[in-house]
């Protein structure tokens, strides 16, 4: 029979405010006013109401000259182009695969969008659509970069580049696509033994880290052989500690989860999730954060 583990409430110390990277974030509520001067042009999440500019949503206000919208802490994804993102495909239509990708809408992956087996680029022939599912089928898992956005908000994506296509052993957490952190590469190899793939969409991949890169099967193979117990472990503490970090709303990017897998070295794996551990650990990890910006 396995064992219980029963707490008991108790009355914690609320989290340092202190934000790192970036400072503190004008938060506004639905309703609330974010600014008298008419100069301004309304965006996203913003209605304009006697001469004032109201959020329409909870989230943070940014600014991009005279462009103010606000951004929703919790929401679907809204694709940009250029952007990383980890999806699993859920259909196969003719010339094209729906992708689940945490948008409004389906993705869409099509044939003339991605490289063959074997890393080439080619115009696509009949014989391609007929063989599509032994590329991709549902269920499987991709990372792939949006290309376009469609007149309904739609994602189209591609996977021309040889680092993106199917994604074979690994993890997957979803998380909020807006705790993860806009990048120059969404693509990391931890000096811990795995590598993460932080998708804009809120799907984060994590994975052994590959000794060799197999460029030659442009992106379709699956290896089946079985991950070692260390790798496993490592890859565990890694969900964990991202999931730690979504607790305490952190933002998400290498040098954070790197320094919250350091912080949860002294603990057992599945002691980590538990409040006070969880608690210690990412201050543990804001404080280094906080001082590497000073």
């Amino acid at each position: 029979m396995a064992a219980v583990t029963m707490r008991l409430p108790a009355v914690r110390a609320p989290l340092d405010s202190s934000a790192p990277r970036g400072g503190e974030k004008h938060l506004v509520a639905p309703g609330d006013t974010i600014t008298t001067d008419t100069g301004y042009m309304r965006g996203h999440g913003t209605y304009v109401e006697d001469d004032k500019l109201i959020a329409s949503v909870a989230g943070v206000v940014e600014r991009v000259n005279k462009l103010v919208c606000v951004r929703a802490l919790k929401a679907r994804y809204n694709g940009e182009i250029g952007d990383i993102v980890v999806g699993r495909i859920t259909e196969v239509q003719q010339k094209r695969w729906k992708v689940e990708t945490n948008s409004r809408l389906d993705s869409v992956l099509l044939l003339s969008s991605i490289n063959l087996p074997g890393g080439e680029l080619r115009r696509k022939s009949a014989e391609d659509e007929l063989a599509m599912r032994d590329y991709l089928q549902e269920g499987d898992l991709i990372s792939a970069e949006v290309q376009s956005i469609f007149s309904d908000g739609a994602v189209s994506l591609h996977t021309r580049s040889l680092k993106y296509g199917k994604l074979a052993q690994g993890v997957l957490v979803q998380v909020s696509p807006s705790l993860v952190k806009r990048q120059k590469t969404h693509f990391h190899d931890l000096p811990c033994g795995a590598s993460v793939i932080l998708g804009n969409n809120g799907f984060i991949w994590i994975y052994p880290t590959p000794e060799q890169k197999d460029d030659e099967a442009g992106g379709y193979t699956t290896n089946l052989e079985p991950v070692p117990l260390s790798d496993r472990e490592v890859i565990s503490r890694l969900r964990n500690c991202i999931m730690a970090l979504v607790t305490h709303k952190m933002m998400l990017f290498d040098t954070s989860i790197l320094y919250c897998y350091e912080a949860s070295l002294p603990h057992q794996i599945k002691d980590i999730l538990k409040p006070e551990v969880t608690e210690e650990i990412v201050l543990e990890a804001r404080q280094r954060l906080l001082d590497l910006e000073g």
